[in-house]
């Protein structure tokens, strides 16, 4: 019998039991629908090989990882070529997680794997609302005749959790009727205490992380300069702490396109803070 060490490629810090977990880090690697550049299906994977860079210590937060008891169940296995049948895997594994009463850390992939999230977290959760971190507004209707895109995303979540119940985070992009109803439901966020209406809600948080700027993150689809510092966007996380963050998951790197991993190295750091505000 062979005594390694071998390597590891879960998330580091990790409870290894599902059971006594309260969060379960979930790989989507699907980017089916994807407008510009695709790659982020191979996102999930390298951020759990860039993750055994880090400290287990969050010097932000004062907490652990093992603080955090989470377990990382590994990536899903999608038939290619097939969103719906995706997109159904997805909300299926989501609805387990949450009949086993924990919380998903969902790992993209593209943006619109959080769309069969929130259908799978709203059959558990009333009173629901979603903070979205994202350079783009995604509030399209539909994108060249095709609903389901991730350019849509938060358009049909909306339409489940109610658009006065979602807050936008950084959001520079979009088509003037985006930006319409945005103001029209007032979701964009420019301040911290724009948030504080929704601290009586369940909030699910979603990352886009070309909410960054491009000299941090280049490595994603649909790089958007004018950014969030990493900084930046951490003071956004030390705000929700005290939220009720019943979910949350991080999308859109594509780590091909930063040959330097630098980009992968920073979507790692951030899935490690929003980590230490889900629990």
């Amino acid at each position: 019998m062979l005594t390694g060490p071998f390597l590891d490629r879960n998330w580091m810090g990790e409870n290894k039991s599902y059971n006594t977990s309260d969060i379960v880090m979930l790989g989507m690697p699907f980017d089916g629908t994807v407008s510009y550049r695709s790659g982020s299906r191979f996102a999930p994977e390298q951020i759990r090989l860039a993750s055994w860079g880090l400290e287990e210590y969050s010097p932000y937060f004062d907490k652990h990882l093992q603080d955090c008891n989470f377990n990382d169940v590994g990536d899903l296995e999608f038939p290619l070529g097939n969103t719906v049948k995706s997109l159904d895997l997805i909300e299926k594994n989501v609805d387990e997680i949450y009949k086993d009463r924990k919380k998903v850390l969902g790992i993209g992939g593209e943006h619109l794997v959080t769309l069969p999230e929130i259908k799978a977290v709203s059959k558990y959760y009333k009173n629901l609302a979603i903070i979205h971190f994202d350079a783009h507004t995604d509030l399209r209707e539909e994108y060249l005749g095709e609903k389901l895109s991730h350019s849509a995303v938060m358009h049909h979540c909306g339409e489940i959790v109610g658009f006065e119940n979602i807050r936008q985070i950084g959001i520079r992009s979009g088509m003037k009727e985006e930006f319409e109803l945005m103001k029209k439901y007032n979701t964009l966020a420019k301040a911290y205490t724009d948030l504080d209406s929704l601290k009586d809600k369940n909030v699910f948080v979603t990352v886009d992380l070309d909410v960054l700027d491009t000299a941090i993150m280049p490595g994603t689809g649909t790089p958007e300069t004018g950014g969030f510092t990493f900084n930046e966007l951490l003071g956004w996380f030390k705000h929700l702490k005290n939220f009720n963050i019943i979910g949350a998951d991080v999308v859109e790197l594509a780590p091909d396109y930063d040959a330097s991993g630098a980009s992968t190295a920073v979507a790692t750091k951030v899935i490690r803070e929003l980590l230490m505000i889900m629990n």
